[in-house]
């Protein structure tokens, strides 16, 4: 499971780690010192991960470090939960990571962060880097409906057309509010969204983002929008984020929004789809960062917990796409965190 790249990373003992004290008198980070403007500015230059636009979501707070980038968190029962990389130059990551760490002596858990970012919170600072999960890039260049694994793809797709669906990019509000009740019912968590790791559907700001409607007979059956992952100024990838389906058409509505997308960013010149974070898909070779125990855990979890939220369920349907997997991390600083993660739950409204 994942690239070359990753299997190096996190793959060695602790190495330099430092003291943050030394730092402290001449830090210059501080608490929610940006504007929302320079917020989104430091997005669109260096939000390349999957989560970056998801720190905008209300709620959050922020490390910021002027001039160099920021950090994302929320503060429950006494833990600090940051979501994803420090939004800057890879090469300063560390020099935000420190502030962070330096600002406020409460323990922090660090979630869905890639494996180059965990590595320094390992090596560095000697805290925990466990697999959190992994996530799935399709290569759009070199993307096709071929495969035996994409049969399931192909059969969708032509049921839909068979059956007349219609997919574009609009649609009223209210329909996309009447859809998103009906489909709470149906959840293994009802009547609350997930939070957190996943940003609400509605945002104030949402310059970037692309959503596509399914229509059968006139009536809105499903959605998914799609939030900008962004380098240098210009939109690279994207990753669904917000999903909604009725039940009323029963092959699934999923897989035939999902290619018409993807069929359109090809043709938009777009190289890679991030399809987004499946939770606990982790791999079985445990790294000398991770906590064996939570390893474990995570592990059965994953098997025994889909009461909780169907993580296999959302394996299956992301892996259909046969794209690269690439490891997710969290971080944290003793061996079983256990408090730190029943808040990360109960702030995602699992709980």
């Amino acid at each position: 499971m994942g690239n070359a790249a990753e299997q190096r990373a996190i793959s060695e003992v602790p190495g330099n780690i430092i003291s943050i004290a030394p730092y402290q008198e001449r830090s210059k980070a501080g608490i929610d010192l940006f504007t929302f403007e320079e917020r989104v500015a430091y997005i669109k230059r260096y939000g390349t991960q999957s989560m970056s636009f998801s720190t905008l979501q209300p709620g959050m707070r922020y490390l910021d470090v002027p001039g160099i980038g920021f950090m994302a968190f929320r503060d429950k029962w006494g833990y600090r939960l940051t979501l994803s990389d420090p939004v800057c130059d890879p090469k300063n990551r560390e020099i935000v990571l420190r502030e962070l760490l330096n600002n406020d002596r409460r323990e922090i858990l660090f979630v869905q962060l890639s494996p180059e970012t965990a590595d320094i919170l390992y090596r560095r600072f000697g805290l925990y880097a466990t697999q959190f999960g992994s996530e799935i890039i399709v290569d759009l260049e070199n993307w096709s409906l071929k495969g035996k694994k994409k049969q399931i793809l192909r059969t969708a797709v032509n049921h839909a057309r068979k059956e007349g669906l219609v997919i574009e990019e609009s649609c009223s509000l209210e329909e996309c509010r009447r859809l998103t009740s009906e489909w709470l019912n149906t959840r293994k968590v009802r009547n609350r969204e997930i939070g957190f790791l996943i940003r609400p559907m509605e945002m104030d700001y949402e310059d970037g983002t692309r959503k596509f409607f399914a229509y059968l007979d006139g009536e809105l059956i499903g959605f998914i929008f799609f939030d900008p992952i962004y380098s240098n100024n210009r939109i690279i990838s994207y990753v669904p984020n917000i999903s909604r389906f009725s039940n009323r058409f029963k092959p699934g509505i999923f897989y035939p929004i999902m290619v018409h997308a993807m069929e359109v960013f090809k043709q938009e010149g777009i190289k890679v789809m991030n399809l987004g974070l499946c939770p606990l898909v982790i791999d079985d070779r445990d790294l000398p960062s991770e906590s064996a125990l939570q390893k474990k855990i995570n592990r059965l979890i994953y098997r025994y917990g889909n009461w909780i939220f169907s993580f296999k369920g959302l394996y299956f349907t992301k892996s259909r796409f046969e794209g690269v997997e690439h490891k997710v991390f969290g971080v944290h600083k003793g061996m079983l965190p256990t408090l730190p993660f029943i808040t990360m739950f109960k702030m995602c409204n699992f709980m």
